[in-house]
């Protein structure tokens, strides 16, 4: 290499020397200018803290200072709270002796003393109370003793209204009556001893009455009579022929009026002996209401009803139709008519849900379920709307007004209800004149005189309603 080449190369080489110093130096320039900015930022963040703690150990020792002033009230406080506390009982303890000077017994003898005349008052106050309950449960079994004769009573189906115990046959001609009767009363003897109903020739010009207070009986007996009449041909043997056929008929009409009842009630699946037995009820009446008509409002009622509350209407409806066949078997078996109907329909396969609904209709047996609440409001609602049986619209009206009148003839009665076709009476009392105590006084008092001084159809619940009300007006 040439002197010349050598001297460029050594002059690139200390142009990019100094170069890469002048870099160098800049760089530390700049990195020192960074280094002290960071420094004072550090230490104005170090300063803003400092000034924060000093603040906040300020505050600290301010609410120390405040602690200590509401300690040394509360010291203060309870000395003076501890000082009237003694003076409360030297003052206690100086008036107990002062009554015990007065009185001439000490605390024991007063305490003993008081205990002796809560005892009597005690005493007195159980006595009265037991001679309520005696003479309340009288009452109770003497009205239980009613509805239980008045039960037995339907269930034997005895006289309620003429109509219903006496069924009148025409006559073609008043000389049928001599052939009726017979030579020396022989026909009418074994017409009465065949059918077992009674037979009044003699009463009604161009006719003859049939008495008895069994109604499929009395349908028997018509129908052999008027057999007879159509035929002629009357004595002992044909009295016996057709009123077997005349049976045979009414079975086969009640068998029908059941099947009708179960189409009409929706209802399917029965035994053949349950739709015989309902349908017998065709021919009987309660308080002047067809039994067979009364199941088969029951039935719609308890359907709707139980659509209504999203129930399933088949069962409801099944056990409001069957609820009061107890009332056909009459007295063939022991117990009420829904104890009986209850044991029929068990032993014909009904379900436990019908057979409880059945048992429970009267409450005899608390009610359990949804279909046997149903069955209560269906037979209530059918039975005690008005006109349903035998009483008048307007001895109807008139006994709601005095059930009404009865209620507000006590003192401290705001408003009365005679609801559920007057067998609830509500009571609505005014709180600030009538305590509770009072409340159940004037229930107790209303419920006496309504069973001494009306007249009414099983049981009427007296309810009295006490309700107070605080109102505040804000703003």
């Amino acid at each position: 290499m040439s002197v010349a080449g050598s001297a460029a190369l050594l002059l690139a080489l200390a142009v990019a020397a100094g170069l890469a110093v002048r870099r160098l130096r800049a760089a530390r320039s700049g990195a020192l200018a960074e280094a002290q900015q960071a420094r004072r930022w550090a230490e104005e963040q170090t300063a803003r803290q400092r000034a924060e703690l000093a603040r906040h150990t300020e505050q600290i020792a301010e609410e120390l200072r405040r602690l200590h002033r509401r300690e040394d009230e509360l010291a203060e406080r309870s000395a003076e709270l501890e000082r009237s506390l003694g003076e409360a009982e030297a003052l206690l303890a100086r008036r107990a002796t002062v009554l015990e000077r007065a009185a001439g017994l000490s605390a024991a003898q007063a305490r003993a003393e008081l205990l002796r005349e809560a005892e009597e008052s005690a005493r007195r106050e159980a006595a009265v109370t037991v001679r309520e309950i005696e003479r309340e449960a009288r009452e109770e079994g003497e009205r239980r003793a009613r509805e239980i004769v008045a039960g037995a009573v339907q269930r034997l189906a005895t006289e309620q209204t003429a109509q219903s115990a006496v069924t009148v046959l025409p006559l073609p001609n008043e000389d049928v009556k001599g052939r009726i009767i017979g030579r020396e009363g022989r026909n009418i003897r074994a017409f009465e001893a065949v059918t077992g109903v009674n037979l009044i020739v003699d009463d009604t010009p161009g006719s003859v009455q049939l008495s008895c207070f069994d109604p499929v009986r009395r349908e028997t007996a018509r129908l052999t009579l008027a057999q007879l009449v159509e035929d002629g041909r009357i004595h002992p043997a044909r009295i016996e022929e057709l009123y077997g056929r005349s049976r045979e008929e009414v079975g086969r009409s009640c068998v029908r009026a059941g099947e009708d009842a179960l189409l009409d009630a929706r209802v399917g699946g029965m035994h053949p002996e349950l739709v015989r037995t309902l349908g017998s009820l065709r021919y009987r009446t309660s308080y002047g209401q067809n039994v067979l008509g009364h199941l088969l409002e029951s039935a719609h009622l308890a359907g709707l009803m139980a659509a209504e509350l999203g129930a399933d209407p088949e069962p409801v409806r099944r056990a409001a139709l069957l609820h009061d066949i107890g009332k056909a078997l009459t007295h063939e078996s022991e117990g009420s008519h829904a104890a009986a109907g209850a044991e029929l329909a068990r032993r014909y396969g009904e379900s436990s849900e019908v057979v409880h609904a059945i048992a429970a209709h009267h409450n005899e047996v608390e009610p359990r379920t949804v279909t046997a609440v149903l069955t209560q409001a269906a037979d209530g609602c059918s039975g005690g709307r008005p006109g349903a049986r035998k009483e008048s619209l307007e001895l109807f009206v008139r006994r709601l007004a005095r059930l009404e009148e009865i209620a507000r003839s006590h003192e401290g009665v705001a408003e009365v209800y005679a609801m559920q076709a007057g067998r609830e009476v509500r009571v609505m009392v005014r709180p600030e004149a009538v305590d509770d105590l009072g409340a159940e006084l004037i229930a107790r008092e209303v419920a006496r005189q309504v069973s001494t001084e009306l007249a009414h159809p099983g049981r009427i619940r007296v309810t009295v309603v006490r309700e107070s009300r605080a109102t505040a007006v804000a703003g």
